[in-house]
């Protein structure tokens, strides 16, 4: 068995709407059922008895090493905790050859449970050893590290609940919600709109005191301290016991409580300088340790926070209290798990020496001892659920602390004997607040009920009903994709829409090119999303990039599918009809929002039948609205474009919307058949978001073909009375399309310019010389730039074959270069004659053009 080829589809993809990753298996011919290898499956379940059935009930074929793989692969991730159950074996028309598809939650988990399930068939079949035990573990420590913590899962699963999309914009919490200008960013349990300087205050525990004072909230006296003997000094100041702390520590580092002493202020001193050179001595307040989480103006939870500590039996020793207590399995050692193992340090042997105990003392039965001095849940310590008691007074002192300070997430750190009663009746105050707060404690608390603090945050980032979504038209089809996407996103802008684009000339910002080349796959418009200038994003959506990796998005507003046919790169990556083709390119449609639509060519029947893939609703569209497709879905009110006695006819039920052909300038008064087809596809995507007709008649009114607005897309130009024509199209269906538009227009003698794509069939190079070959005079060939893996000379060949017998092309010039060959087609014509130049290099040939027509006007 050879696994080559592995891909992350990152977003939906042909095979599921999750993210997997997909292989290529190669299978040797007694590999392709396992009944052929002796003892096999009994091997591998001794190995891995959690593998579960390898055929589905029912089913009795033969089951290809492949398959195994597979179901190993899933099982892997399952048995180390990962939420997965998708995966799927699919053979492809090469003898022994599949593709394997299995769902991950997190990339390099996948990629390694396919290396792991490898070396577990291989072991299996060599019957050699192979370590589960360790296997699982690497998985689940690899899942750890990646997979987000509670407090940032807390809020990603909260807006999936929500419907708002997310990314992560690294390994750690760093996360975007909603696309383009409506997304949001935080990072851990930390608002994009919180400040720096909020951030510096709450660090600056003395200026945030000094601040809460002024608000009148409670709070216990205390400043910086210069050295240890100042220390002391503030400490006689403001009376024993005191506080000694790091002035901007964190997570309880380096904090000393209740020091009663000069020898513990001494020692306090040097623990708090391990984390930091400024050290703050406050009054000690004696009282229970409370955290309250407030999220923008609202209190949503609070908690009581206990110190790590255990409970005397009379027989064992504290540090085996301590041994049994970690073994409780909600305690882990980071912050996955709902509580921390308790740390048995040096911090811990000092405070049991404040208690008269060593590690080996065995307290009596009953008697509770500290382990630390603070409370926080990162050391051990325990929390206790108390929102429901919280009395409004409290409650509106954290909210004044948090927006004191400037915080929209805010843990506000209150020391009092309870939250039942006002802060002021029971000397309490509050000691500190924290940007970023740990949420842990509040989502499952060690004891009492759980709160909704993802959702609470959320909220607050995004109003009821909003799901941080923009618009996402996706394009897909065999031609007019190009066309098609720049004139929807010129429809958007002509209703004031800030517009994100990308094909295959590169990405576009409000009609400025922030990127260059083929741009048609999910980088690119993952970069669209991620831009806060865009309110709407139009996509073009090529195959391959489908293949490669999926869709950038989960949903999209509007799916376009303009037709599909013979010319698109069938032949590679398994794709080898047009029926393979038709099931890739669905995908967008497939993966339509609820409230969507998908336009579809009612005249190609295999985009129409893409129809029943869709979960919203379909506009249909076709030059012919009496086609039985067309016909059916008007009668039942649904909506469809058609071309009727010269107009553009858009209908939904009784109401109708009129534009006429000769307001719309690209079709050339409805000459241009193919560019009517752009523009009823556009239209019906314009609709499909609901833009307004006044902005789509303006749109389409405005939108001119020429090179700086559609370059490379039937840029029609006048050479010395002589029509040029400049296009990009490349295969057999656009070629058919263009000899159609320009047998409409006047030409006396006709040229043709085409080089050819060598990543196409054979029949396909050669079948776009055979179309030309009855439409025109003169057939200039040349060689582009890039062959695509064809040897010198050979799609040139293949173009000259498709020429034999031409009824009317009785001139053929061979030329090696693009440049060179335009030049050769230019010297040839006349004042009348008509020249179609199929470009390969869209802007250099452009320009090429350009400057030979601004010399001819020179010369003239």
């Amino acid at each position: 068995m050879e696994v080559s080829r592995i891909r992350a589809l990152r977003g939906p993809n042909l095979w599921t709407h999750h993210t997997a990753v997909e292989a290529i298996v190669r299978c040797q011919a007694n590999e392709l059922s396992i009944v052929e290898i002796p003892e096999f499956e009994a091997r591998l379940r001794a190995l891995f008895p959690e593998i579960g059935p390898l055929q589905a009930t029912g089913h009795d074929d033969a089951i290809p090493l492949a398959r195994v793989f597979e179901l190993a692969t899933l099982a892997l991730q399952a048995q180390a905790g990962c939420p997965v159950t998708f995966s799927r074996t699919t053979p492809t028309l090469e003898d022994g050859v599949f593709q394997v598809v299995v769902e991950y939650s997190e990339e390099d988990v996948g990629r390694l449970a396919l290396e792991l399930a490898e070396k577990l068939v291989n072991a299996a079949l060599s019957n050699t050893s192979f370590d589960l035990a360790a296997a699982l573990h690497e998985l689940r420590e690899l899942d750890e590290d990646l997979r987000l913590g509670p407090s940032t899962g807390s809020i990603v699963y909260a807006a999936v609940a929500r419907n708002i999309p997310y990314r992560r914009l690294t390994s750690g919490s760093l996360v975007t919600f909603g696309w383009g200008s409506k997304q949001r960013k935080i990072q851990a349990a930390e608002m994009d709109g919180t400040s720096a300087i909020a951030e510096a205050i709450a660090q600056d525990k003395e200026l945030t005191k000094k601040l809460l004072d002024a608000a009148g909230v409670p709070v216990p006296l205390g400043r910086t301290a210069l050295n240890a003997e100042d220390a002391w000094a503030i400490a006689q100041e403001i009376g024993l016991p005191v506080v000694v702390k790091p002035k901007d520590g964190n997570q309880g580092k380096g904090v000393t409580v209740n020091v009663t002493t000069r020898e513990q202020l001494d020692a306090a001193y040097v623990a708090a300088s391990e984390f930091r050179d400024d050290i703050l001595v406050e009054r000690y307040l004696p009282g229970n340790d409370f955290r309250l989480l407030v999220v923008g103006n609202k209190l949503v939870a609070a908690a009581r926070r206990d110190p790590p500590q255990v409970v005397g039996d009379g027989t064992h020793s504290v540090r085996e209290l301590v041994e049994q207590v970690n073994k409780d399995p909600r305690r882990g050692s980071g912050h996955a798990t709902s509580l921390t193992k308790i740390r048995f340090d040096d911090i811990a042997l000092a405070s049991l020496a404040k208690q008269g105990y060593d590690a080996d003392s065995v307290p009596t039965k009953g008697t509770r001892v500290i382990l630390r001095n603070n409370a926080n849940l990162s050391t051990g310590g325990s929390a206790t659920d108390v929102t429901d008691d919280v009395h409004p007074e409290v409650a509106a002192r954290a909210v004044a602390a948090a927006q004191m300070v400037g915080l929209e997430i805010c843990g506000v750190d209150l020391v009092a004997d309870s939250v039942l009663k006002p802060i002021e009746e029971q000397n309490g105050g509050i000691v500190e607040v924290n940007a970023a707060p740990g949420l842990r404690m509040h989502l499952s608390p060690s004891f009492g009920k759980g709160r909704a603090v993802g959702e609470a945050i959320v909220a607050a980032m995004f109003a009821d009903g909003e799901d941080g979504r923009i618009p996402i038209i996706a394009v897909t089809g065999t031609n007019g994709k190009t066309t098609t996407v720049r004139l929807i996103s010129h429809l958007l802008a002509s209703s004031g829409l800030r517009v994100g684009m990308t094909n295959t000339d590169g990405v576009y910002v409000e009609g400025r090119q922030i990127d260059s080349g083929d741009c048609s796959g999910p980088r690119s418009a993952r970069n669209v999303l991620s831009h806060p200038d865009v309110d709407a994003a139009v996509f073009e959506t090529a195959r391959g990039g489908v293949l490669r990796e999926g869709l950038a998005y989960d949903r999209c507003k509007v799916a376009v599918v303009t037709n599909i046919g013979t010319g698109d790169h069938l032949g590679l990556n398994y794709i080898t009809t047009v029926e393979d083709l038709a099931v890739l390119k669905r995908v967008i449609v497939q993966n339509v929002a609820d409230n969507g639509v998908a336009v579809l060519n009612a005249a190609d029947p295999i985009v129409a039948g893409m129809a029943k893939n869709c979960t919203g609703a379909v506009t249909f569209f076709a030059a012919d609205s009496n086609l039985p497709v067309m016909a059916a879905h008007r009668v039942k009110g649904h909506r469809v474009v058609f071309i009727e006695d010269g107009d553009l006819v858009a209908v939904e039920g009784k109401l109708m919307q009129r534009i006429p052909l000769t307001d719309i300038p690209i079709t050339r008064n409805g000459s241009i058949g193919f560019q009517v087809e752009n523009v009823m596809a556009s239209v019906a995507a314009a609709w499909g978001i609901n833009l307004s007709w006044d902005a789509i008649r303006k749109g389409l009114k405005t939108f001119m073909n020429d090179s700086d607005n559609a370059p490379g897309r039937f840029n029609v130009f006048d050479y010395r009375g002589a029509t040029l024509i400049a296009d990009y199209g490349h295969n057999p269906d656009a070629i058919t399309a263009l000899v159609q538009a320009v047998d409409s227009m006047p030409g006396n003698r006709r040229t043709v310019v085409i080089s050819g794509a060598g990543d196409r069939r054979d029949q396909d190079i050669r079948q776009q010389t055979e179309i030309l070959g009855k439409a025109f005079d003169q057939v200039i060939l040349y060689q582009d730039q890039c062959q695509r893996g064809r040897a010198d000379g050979e799609v040139v060949a293949l173009l000259r074959s498709g020429l034999e017998g031409a009824p009317r092309t009785s001139n053929i010039k061979e030329i090696n270069g693009e440049f060179i060959a335009i030049d050769t087609a230019l010297a040839s014509l006349n004042p009348g004659d008509l020249c179609l130049i199929l470009i390969d290099q869209v802007e250099e040939s452009l320009v090429h053009i350009a400057k030979r027509i601004e010399e001819s006007k020179a010369s003239a």
